[in-house]
């Protein structure tokens, strides 16, 4: 009981107790929040410290939440309870420290000291060294599809404390709730607990040393899996026998309509998609654009009634968060693109504001544009979307004017970025 014992040591709770609060997170099915949990811990400890050493706590189901996908369908979301949050969060801390070291170089998810930026640097220097086609393997519900039996072998291989081993299988079939009715839960590890991301690394680590004894190129970030070949008949003999391996030896399901054998310019990984150059370049791939401009319309739709400054300020919270993650692409002329656009769609929404002519003329007059020209476009019967591309508007609500009611630039947050990293 050596590690259940580290797991329950007063500095290693703290410290995940004070990440979950970080996290802050939706309640579980007993609607406790977060904001309570210290307290409750505080009057309960001693109980709950017991029954996990005596093998007698029970973990509660999981609340089932749905959230959309980007490319459709719903991801599966399970959201444990505050006090089974702390709690896989301190074996978490403990676990990781034992099999991080042991993982493989070529794996980026959910792991310290490394990111989601590491990995796709890493795919570009795969296609400048002249790896120049891509097999994207696509795991099928990964989360939802992880073999309990294999996982626990697998754990019990490293892991001698057997009551750690039988609290982890407890969390494994804690069930679900849905709609008030828990069902039980035969395999997966649900998305949405803080022990999920590094079960699913310690299932894949079995695929990661089975690529680099072949001696492939490859990355990995959670289940998105690239491996980077030379020709396209070296790609599809690899991806045939990796399914293989796959399907038999790890017991997961390989996705065949979203897995392919293509160049990396036309697939995505993570978010990023490159050029075809000889010396790549990182680009933002076509659905995550297409997904922010979604965004940015539902901002500055011109059917809400939100208040300019209203729209500012989520404008800037949604953008500035973007763009962080964004800013690795190797495109500046993207976001000077995209900030014009932002812009326009502003001064759609201004031009709709100012309903009447006569407030379009004092408007204008305001920013200085002489009197006839105002009483000529504020009597204009042009649509909205066609005045904010005009050269009046475009003046006088230009930059400097949004700088002045506080929009932030994806320009120059783009450029701070780039040059101070």
């Amino acid at each position: 009981m050596v590690m259940l014992n580290q797991i329950l040591e007063r500095q290693n709770m703290i410290q995940a107790l004070k990440r979950v609060e970080a996290n802050k997170g939706s309640h579980g099915v007993d609607m406790m929040p977060v904001q309570t949990l210290r307290q409750h811990i505080l009057e309960n400890w001693e109980t709950i410290k017991s029954q996990i050493l005596n093998g007698t706590y029970e973990p509660q189901p999981v609340r089932r939440v749905e959230i959309p996908k980007p490319d459709g369908g719903v991801r599966l979301l399970g959201i444990p309870t505050v006090t089974d949050r702390l709690i896989q969060q301190a074996i978490s801390q403990i676990l990781s420290k034992k099999y991080d070291q042991t993982f493989s170089d070529h794996s980026y998810g959910f792991r310290p000291n490394r990111s989601a930026h590491d990995a796709v640097r890493k795919a570009k220097g795969y296609i400048k060294e002249g790896y120049r086609w891509v097999i994207d393997m696509d795991l099928e519900k990964f989360f939802d599809k992880v073999n309990h039996d294999r996982l626990m072998a697998t754990l019990a291989k490293r892991i001698s404390d057997k009551p750690l081993l039988k609290l982890i299988r407890k969390y494994l079939q804690a069930g679900v709730m849905i709609n008030g009715v828990v069902s039980s839960t035969e395999e997966g590890t649900p998305q949405g607990g803080p022990l999920s991301p590094l079960l699913s690394n310690i299932v894949l680590d079995e695929l990661d040393k089975e690529l680099e004894k072949r001696g492939h190129k490859f990355v990995r970030y959670a289940d998105d899996c690239n491996i980077y070949v030379k020709t396209k008949r070296a790609g599809l003999r690899v991806m045939a026998s990796i399914q293989r391996f796959i399907e038999r030896k790890l017991r997961l399901k390989v996705n065949e309509k979203k897995s392919a054998v293509d160049r990396p310019w036309n697939r995505k990984f993570l978010g990023f998609s490159f050029t075809f150059h000889k010396e790549p370049k990182v680009r933002i791939a076509k659905s995550s654009l297409v997904r922010m401009k979604k965004k940015i319309r539902e901002i500055t739709s011109r059917k809400m009634p939100y208040s300019m400054e209203y729209r500012v300020e989520k404008l800037n919270q949604y953008l500035m968060g973007w763009c962080g993650y964004f800013a690795l692409a190797d495109t500046p002329t993207i976001f000077k693109a995209l900030d014009s656009w932002i812009k326009r769609r502003l001064r759609m929404c201004l031009w709709k504001n100012w309903k009447k002519p006569r407030t379009r003329i004092r408007n204008l007059t305001r920013l200085n544009v002489p009197y006839g020209k105002a009483y000529e476009w504020g009597n204009t019967r042009k649509g909205y979307w066609r005045i904010s591309k005009s050269p009046i508007l475009h003046r006088t609500l230009g930059n400097s004017y949004w700088e002045s009611q506080g929009l932030k630039s994806l320009q120059v947050r783009y450029e701070t970025l780039r040059y101070s990293s």
